[in-house]
């Protein structure tokens, strides 16, 4: 049987659980936003305490809080990062009010730890109270944006790690296949000849751009507007607390955060948020880009490209005995598709924005959060289930480049355009070898056909 206490707010009186460590307005956001089924982020939750054990040391060594229930909120938070009460974080990743559920959610299970800690039996918040307590100084206005960028720049930097492990699996591959000479195209036609290593040297340089940019989106994410409270303006927040709340929040987190130049500006204003979406999704693009070109070249086995062979990862085939599908490149594909409308949607979120607030955070942040998380995970499978395991047949690729019509190209500064492309012509007609064509028209001496049809001089 369920044990209840009674907890108002201004709304009205409402029945909470009597060992629950949130409140009356966590619970109302609770059965108010039964959206996506998903609580709010780990990564997020852990940024928002960390910011009220900031803001809670900064209000004691200001003044402003009795340091007895300074500390207790202290001690509270602390044990929140330590993993303890994970589950008392109900509210839903989607929800209207631009993050407040999320802000009185980490309030209130803060406030109730503390009232225990001091003595006291949760729900009793003339002990701790969760707004004048633990929100002193504050404002969901500042809180749930800073937290939110906080969690980023920790998201950020899982990714950037992973992308170096890419860029190391790129280069490796490169290296492997240095000497290996394949066809390349444009428009899906015959071009002219290119090393694997050339290819999988392009394929690094695109990721250390995207790692690269992630740096960049990291400093973006660091300016903060923690002391602006409600729209910037600093209402209700002690002066000493508005100068040292920032650095405090560096200490705890210890990354480099810096106090945004204008609060107000960083209040309303979240084209922030656009900018290192876009970032990411640059980066989606390129790596589904290349597992375009992976499921290409591996195409077949018979009636295919037949370059290169991916690892068997499953059955591709319910009714098709032996076929193996490509479907680690195809979930990058989708991983992609999915960053690119997560894009879109932060872009319409961050436009809405009216006057001195966007209310629409919380759509920014599951977007971004869940944009990081799977292209984080699928380059990790990525590296592990394909890239790492592919192979090239190297007979096959070999066969292409002299069959080929591309490589008259490296004959036209001998016997001009005009020459070359007649005998591409015949060649495709007859069915013929470029090379055959050419001694048989004595065009050009051997020794010299030797050197201009080397394919390694070519690349």
């Amino acid at each position: 049987m369920i044990n209840y206490r009674e907890e108002q707010d201004s709304i009205g009186k409402k029945q909470v659980p009597a060992d629950a460590y949130y409140g009356v307005q966590t619970l109302r956001a609770s059965e108010n936003f039964k959206i996506t089924r998903e609580k709010t982020h780990p990564e997020f939750v852990k940024s928002i305490v960390e910011i009220k054990l900031a803001a809670a040391i900064t209000n004691r060594d200001a003044g402003v809080i009795d340091s007895s229930v300074a500390d207790a909120i202290i001690e509270a938070c602390k044990e929140i990062l330590d993993g303890d009460y994970s589950d008392s974080f109900i509210v839903d990743a989607l929800q209207g009010g631009a993050g407040t559920s999320l802000n009185m959610n980490a309030n209130e299970v803060i406030a109730n730890r503390a009232i225990e800690i001091l003595g006291g039996q949760k729900g009793n918040y003339t002990v701790v109270h969760p707004n004048d307590h633990v929100n002193c100084g504050q404002s969901t206005n500042d809180v749930y944006p800073s937290a939110g960028k906080i969690a980023l720049i920790r998201l950020l930097k899982n990714a950037m790690g992973v992308l170096h492990d890419l860029h190391t699996a790129f280069v490796k591959k490169s290296e492997q296949f240095n000497d290996i000479i394949k066809m390349g195209r444009t428009e899906m036609q015959d071009a002219v000849p290119i090393s694997f290593g050339q290819l999988f040297g392009a394929y690094a340089s695109a990721v250390e751009r995207d790692i690269n940019r992630f740096k960049i989106a990291i400093d973006e994410m660091s300016k903060l507007n923690m002391g602006g409270t409600a729209i910037g303006t600093g209402i209700n927040a002690d002066q000493t607390y508005i100068k040292q709340i920032v650095p405090q929040i560096s200490k705890i987190t210890g990354l480099k955060l810096h106090q945004a130049k204008d609060l107000v500006d960083a209040t309303q204003n979240l084209d922030s948020f656009v900018y290192v979406s876009g970032i990411i999704k640059s980066c989606a693009t390129t790596v589904s880009k290349i597992s375009n070109d992976i499921r290409l070249m591996s195409s077949g086995p018979r009636t295919g490209f037949n370059e290169i062979n991916i690892p068997a990862m499953q059955n591709g085939s319910s009714i098709m005995p032996g076929k193996i599908n490509p479907v680690i490149p195809e979930v990058m594909n989708q991983i992609a598709f999915n960053v690119i409308g997560n894009d879109t949607t932060i872009t319409h979120a961050a436009e809405a924005g009216q006057l001195e607030l966007n209310a629409f955070e919380p759509v920014i942040f599951y977007c971004l959060f869940q944009s990081l998380d799977t292209l984080t995970n699928g380059i990790r499978g990525f590296i592990s289930g394909c890239i790492d395991g592919i192979t090239v047949n190297i007979g096959k690729c070999q066969d292409d480049v002299e069959r080929s019509i591309g490589i008259i190209t490296a004959l036209c500064p001998s016997i001009g355009y005009t020459e070359a492309s007649n005998i591409a012509k015949r060649a495709l007609k007859e069915g013929k070898k470029i090379r055959d064509i050419i001694i048989s028209e004595n065009l050009v001496s051997d020794e010299e056909l030797d050197v201009l049809l080397n394919p390694y001089k070519m690349i």
